[in-house]
């Protein structure tokens, strides 16, 4: 649709359902402050957040343990799965136990990403120790390490978290297959406030369809978390230690994206940026998140994304200071929250959530219609990952992600509407853009990546905008347009590359 009065009338109805989320999300945020945080043996369990892979008895009668397999929510405590998982094994009185199953490769993971997920299952590993809980680590995909496991140790339930990707799903499916049939198996939506099954039961179109729907439901799901409390029944036999020196040695990943060293992996590391954000930025986000040379971002995706801090934690926190920062608390939610979750119902409802297919009909159809157009410039792989290009804020934002690991949020948008209009076809811009992202970024194959680029290259989660060479009805982004949004100059000489730097 292009932009006119049809656009003037779907805000004007957006802004009445964002006032009536805002009062949503006061009655959400007041519940979750009366809320107590009862111990594990107490607190009544939201069934909603559990499903159920495959049905076993009650109880095995020669069960030895209940088994957290720990996957993408990588922390103790704030993990509603750890917490189901402790629930099982305290209502049995039996030991549990958490493992993790560590693959080869994973969609292109390199160290940056291997190291920093390592280093955080090491202070997970320790935290369960002191908890008198077991961290196994197991080498190899799931299906061929998990359910011996299980039988080895003689598992009465198995308990795992939740991710919408193809890759992890088939994880579960592939275990369910293998598990002996006796022993019952459920996951947890430990990553999302409201879990994904939830929300809605469809693809949602937009954040203003699926917004109402999440902040109906926070007034329920977004409460204290208890805490996972010391284990009081000991395991028989204590997991075998874990060489994590000779585990990360080993790793047959590309070492040559290296690790960054502004962001330290770990809960404990990750809480510290949260209040760091708390107490110095969160006043400047609803005002300067969108300029790149501000310190305004929460800086947690990273966190985030490898689960070792929960979004919930951060929203519960945030909150807490909604009196003196209401602009900047509403806008934090709506991105932590709304688009976060609207990013894992696409993911979850579309297969093809990382192609053009994905796309809706009017954007498959204004983009295979321009698909010949003339491009004012094109770039080869190569070029674009050495930030080699005509455009310096382009090669500016590459070179931020490249060396941090990190590109700003804003910058995300143009960077990836440049690759669509700068290569040959739209297949081939989204191409690359999911393998920069995922190679460099450490919030890399996560569901908000692959949104991120379909809205930019392919209209997801938009509408149709003004008819332009190349985009189509895509909405388009310019250097102009960057210029008056911040000092484009400075983040330029702050990126520049190394050799004009020195």
């Amino acid at each position: 649709m292009p932009r006119g009065s049809g656009k003037r009338k779907e805000e004007e109805e957006e802004e009445e359902e964002e006032e009536e989320a805002e009062g949503r999300l006061e009655a959400a945020l007041r519940a979750a402050r009366r809320a107590a945080a009862p111990s594990v043996r107490e607190f009544r369990y939201n069934k909603k957040r559990v499903r159920l892979v495959s049905r076993g008895p009650e109880l095995l009668e020669d069960a030895k343990c209940i088994l957290y397999w720990m996957s993408r929510d990588q922390r103790v405590q704030d993990n509603w799965a750890f917490l189901y998982a402790q629930r099982l094994a305290l209502k049995q009185e039996l030991p549990l136990r958490v493992c993790f199953c560590l693959v080869p490769k994973f969609l292109g993971a390199t160290i940056r990403h291997y190291g920093f997920m390592l280093r955080g299952l090491q202070e997970v590993s320790k935290e369960c120790t002191e908890l008198n809980i077991p961290f196994h680590l197991l080498l190899g995909y799931a299906k061929d390490v998990l359910p011996p496991f299980v039988v080895q140790q003689g598992v009465g339930g198995l308990v795992t978290d939740f991710c919408p990707l193809r890759v992890p799903r088939q994880w579960v499916e592939d275990v369910r297959e293998r598990l002996p049939e006796d022993v019952p198996f459920v996951q947890v939506d430990a990553h999302n406030i409201v879990p994904c099954w939830v929300t809605s039961p469809k693809q949602e179109y937009s954040a203003r369809t699926i917004r109402g729907k999440i902040h109906s439901q926070l007034p329920e799901f977004l409460t204290e978390f208890p805490p996972v409390i010391r284990h009081p029944h000991p395991p028989s036999c204590p997991a075998e230690p874990i060489a994590w020196d000779a585990c990360y040695s080993s790793l047959q990943v590309d070492r040559s994206v290296a690790e960054v060293e502004w962001a330290t992996p770990g809960t404990s590391a990750g809480l510290a940026v949260l209040q760091s954000f708390i107490a110095e930025r969160l006043k400047s986000f609803s005002s300067h998140r969108n300029d790149p040379n501000k310190a305004a971002l929460s800086n947690l995706s990273p966190w985030f994304h490898f689960g070792q801090v929960s979004t919930q934690r951060a929203i519960l926190e945030v909150q807490k200071h909604r009196r003196a920062h209401k602009e900047s608390v509403d806008a934090f939610v709506e991105e932590a929250v709304v688009r976060r979750e609207l990013a894992d119902n696409f993911c979850y409802y579309n297969e093809n959530y990382d192609s053009l297919q994905g796309a809706y009909d009017w954007a498959q159809t204004t983009l295979r219609l321009h698909a010949k157009d003339k491009r004012p410039f094109l770039y080869e792989l190569q070029q674009l990952e050495q930030a080699a290009t005509h455009d310096p804020l382009w090669n500016a934002a590459q070179l931020q992600m490249v060396r941090e690991g990190k590109m700003h949020g804003f910058l995300r948008m143009y960077w990836a509407k440049k690759i669509l209009e700068w290569t040959r076809s739209p297949e081939e811009a989204l191409q690359f853009a999911i393998y920069l992202n995922d190679r460099y970024e450490l919030d890399g194959r996560d569901p908000n990546g692959y949104v991120g680029c379909l809205w930019s290259i392919c209209g997801i989660h938009d509408q149709g905008w003004k008819e332009r060479d190349v985009f189509g009805k895509i909405r388009y982004m310019n250097y102009s347009g960057c210029k008056r949004k911040f000092d484009v100059d400075q983040f330029e000489r702050r990126y520049a590359p190394r050799e004009l730097a020195q």
